[in-house]
């Protein structure tokens, strides 16, 4: 038998106070039977520099290798049963991971939960689960909306890696994250990845924790600009059926212009990026540079998409069927 039945995995570049915030958190959890692993993407050290660890196991790596490696090093690091991601500035209240594991127990067909994730201080969702447009892009279920609009346990496309318990089985037959994300939509491709295996997510509620948005990032810098928009197209290209792909561009093409739109109205991410001072043609770099990457990762990403496929134990019709029911629409995406 293990030694843990949970290993908390929390992966830092910062290392700074949210992070001890974040570990403290655990440290108030109503059960004791799990183990917190930090991986320290920092390249100096500066979880033991800091002291910001408070009594957790740290993995020490010489550069940043990102979120998704920094998990996989986790769950080869532990022999648990179920592995909880956390970011290290999510704050998790305490009957956190409880309700994740009794969620998980009572349902055998389920290899993923998602929590009920607070943007920190305030009476309003992160997110509640993952929804997905038809151009890869993926957003937070309930983003910005009162707690109170997503009150019961129900099926949801995907977790947010920020604060999710996936199982071992599951992850080990998937191979876990796909390190060649590096950061965000690892979680997306990992979910949807699950899917087509037949494991089921569930969404949480009494599973809270608050989260500092986009701490590590920005909340509208151009790292994650590039990230965002180069891994949708991994996401697609591993991911979509062959009857969803000819809609996608149009689909960003839709995307693009009401983020447009949005910039002239002064909402959205792409206003938020701009009015941290970055100017518009920034943008279209970021997007001419995603779409290199994707014709440089061609082989690679064709490769997975047969493997995913290979061991499918749903359709694509079904998969489609899934997409619909936790779509987000060009322009609902654009606005948040």
């Amino acid at each position: 038998m293990p030694d843990f039945l949970v290993t908390v995995v929390i992966p830092t570049l910062a290392a700074d106070s949210r992070l001890l915030e974040c570990v403290e958190s655990l440290g108030r959890q109503t059960r004791s039977d799990f183990e917190v692993v930090i991986v320290d993407n920092s390249g100096q050290g500066l979880v033991r520099r800091n002291q910001t660890g408070g009594g957790a196991r740290i993995v020490e790596n010489q550069r940043n290798n990102g979120f998704g490696a920094a998990v996989n090093q986790g769950l080869r690091a532990s022999a648990a049963p179920y592995l909880a991601t956390l970011n290290d500035d999510a704050v998790a209240h305490a009957g956190w991971l409880d309700a994740l594991v009794r969620a998980l127990e009572r349902r055998p067909d389920a290899g993923m939960c998602a929590s009920q994730v607070r943007l920190f201080g305030e009476p309003r969702l992160d997110s509640a689960g993952m929804l997905i447009a038809r151009d890869g892009s993926s957003k937070q279920r309930g983003f910005g909306r009162p707690p109170e609009d997503f009150p019961v346990d129900e099926e949801t496309l995907l977790p947010s890696g920020s604060a999710a318990l996936y199982r071992r089985a599951m992850l080990e037959e998937l191979g876990g994250f796909d390190e060649n994300f590096f950061l965000y939509c690892e979680d997306t491709d990992l979910g949807l990845r699950a899917r087509w295996a037949g494991w089921k997510c569930l969404y949480v509620p009494e599973a809270v924790a608050e989260h500092h948005y986009s701490h590590s990032a920005g909340r509208a810098s151009p790292v994650k600009a590039y990230y965002v928009e180069r891994n949708r197209l991994f996401v697609l290209a591993k991911n979509f059926p062959g009857r969803m792909l000819p809609a996608a561009p149009f689909v960003a093409l839709a995307r693009y212009m009401w983020h447009a739109w949005y910039i002239f109205r002064g909402q959205g991410s792409a206003a938020r990026f701009r009015a941290e001072g970055n100017a518009g043609p920034k943008m279209i770099w970021y997007v001419v540079r995603a779409h290199a990457a994707l014709l440089a990762n061609a082989g690679r990403l064709w490769r997975q998409r047969r493997e995913i496929r290979a061991r499918a134990r749903i359709t694509p019709a079904i998969f489609r069927h899934l997409v619909r029911g936790h779509s987000i629409s060009a322009r609902r995406l654009a606005g948040l």
